[in-house]
């Protein structure tokens, strides 16, 4: 373990790392299998050594985010919006569809936003996004919002648990990769019962 520390180490020290970060935030942002989100943590938490840079970190995550999150609308905007178009008229996916559009073009820089802090849930709302062709200019004003406040929190998760770990790198990766893990959860949970409850009253 030991020695793969000082391999991070070695990484981070190294002006390269923050094209690390930026690459792997911005493919994750349509390929969720990589894990940008563990290697802003992992930086952060080392951070606190003095390198690589925080504020760099923040940057390179924040655009990496913004760039991926546009790729993802791009590829919903050109395969997406033809296929939907497919559909006939009076299909359950026609009607699904027409009900994507309606709630992004009237809450889409909320969903935007709050969709960025869940795994998996970023990449089908840009790809929506981009089939049911939302507004450029507004997708970038409130990506940009939700990739910045997305690499804050990410770097203070893990600066702060290099802070409290901070004789145990290690410990403190875990705890800042835990927390957002216990986060997400909650959110996922909120969400959950928020749109039970909504399907329950609906049938009332």
């Amino acid at each position: 373990m030991e020695s793969v520390l000082d391999l991070l180490r070695q990484l981070v020290a190294s002006p390269w790392v923050y094209l690390l970060i930026f690459g792997l935030t911005a493919v994750d942002a349509f390929f969720p299998a990589v894990p940008g989100e563990t290697a802003v943590i992992t930086a952060a938490v080392l951070a606190t050594g003095g390198n690589p840079d925080l504020v760099g970190v923040i940057v390179a995550a924040a655009l990496g985010a913004c760039v991926g999150d546009h790729v993802s609308y791009a590829i919903g905007r050109g395969g997406g919006a033809s296929r939907l178009a497919r559909f006939p008229a009076d299909s359950r996916r026609r009607a699904s569809s027409e009900w994507a559009r309606r709630a992004v073009h009237q809450r889409g820089g909320l969903i935007l936003t709050t969709s960025r802090y869940v795994p998996g849930g970023r990449t089908a709302v840009t790809l929506t996004m981009g089939a049911v062709r939302y507004p450029i200019r507004s997708f970038l004003l409130f990506d940009a919002i939700a990739a910045v406040s997305w690499a804050l929190y990410c770097t203070l998760l893990g600066y702060f648990g290099g802070l409290a770990f901070e004789r145990d790198p290690v410990k403190g990766i875990l705890a800042g990769v835990g927390l957002s893990l216990a986060i997400t959860l909650l959110l996922e949970s909120a969400r959950w019962l928020h749109h039970r409850r909504r399907r329950a009253t609906s049938r009332r």
